[in-house]
């Protein structure tokens, strides 16, 4: 049985991080002495998901767990700097730090490195999350020991709902435009200035005007979605933060 270790200091551990270019070594002290910190660990970068779904859902809901005394969120996995450093990227993961645990130390220190050979990983880490209150585990969710790669309690929200079932999600906006628009750059100013995170998607080559009529009805941008409802152009972005 992998072993819930709440109530124990973390692993004393060196990481051997990528930075500017450069070897930086980071230790368990750094990361977590006199912090609050948030940590999920999963079985390797670019792999289905943790690119999908467990990444993404902590990114989204950075600022929420800051807002509820989080002062970092830390993704461990058992891939070397380089992968973590290009995953980073590949997954604008700008609220996430991604610590390599290249030889495994830490994960085995936690008692939850485990032997994917079968899909030809070798030693990974067992999915899990924990919060850390200087450098002592209050609480970890752990994956159920069953075959496979179970993503049912190590997620964002089953997180949040533990240190504050109360928070408020943040909205998820979207904003379709186009490169030298100058009314997507009002809305996106417009965004920034009221705080409000926002995905844009470039109409180009991947996203077209019929990809965007097929969506909203229209062809012209901006065209802005929050939680899946149509708000429309700028002007209309200005009347619902207006009314907001």
């Amino acid at each position: 049985m992998l072993p819930n270790r709440e109530g124990q200091k973390v692993p004393n551990v060196t990481f051997r991080t990528r930075q500017n270019n450069e070897w930086v070594n980071v230790t368990t002290d750094e990361l977590f002495n006199g912090k609050t910190v948030i940590v999920f660990s999963l079985p390797g970068a670019f792999t289905p998901t943790c690119s999908s779904t467990h990444l993404p859902g902590y990114n989204e809901l950075a600022k929420v767990f800051k807002e509820n005394g989080v002062d970092e969120i830390v993704c461990i996995s058992v891939n070397d700097a380089f992968v973590m450093n290009e995953w980073a990227k590949d997954q604008e993961a700008e609220h996430i730090t991604l610590i390599p645990d290249g030889n495994g130390e830490f994960s085995d220190g936690m008692g939850m490195l485990v032997d994917k050979a079968e899909l030809g990983f070798g030693r990974r880490s067992w999915r899990y999350s924990m919060l850390v209150k200087d450098g002592v585990i209050d609480k970890m969710f752990i994956e159920p020991e069953k075959p496979g790669d179970p993503f049912e309690v190590s997620d964002a929200q089953t997180m949040l709902n533990y240190i504050n079932p109360e928070a408020t999600k943040p909205q998820l906006v979207s904003l379709f435009t186009k490169v030298g628009c100058p009314f997507c750059a009002r809305a996106k100013t417009m965004l920034k200035e009221n705080g409000i995170d926002y995905e844009e998607i470039v109409l180009g080559k991947e996203v077209t005007t019929r990809s965007l009529r097929a969506v909203s009805g229209g062809t012209t941008v901006p065209q802005v979605f929050v939680d899946g409802k149509l708000i429309g152009d700028s002007e209309a972005l200005a009347a619902y933060l207006g009314a907001s």
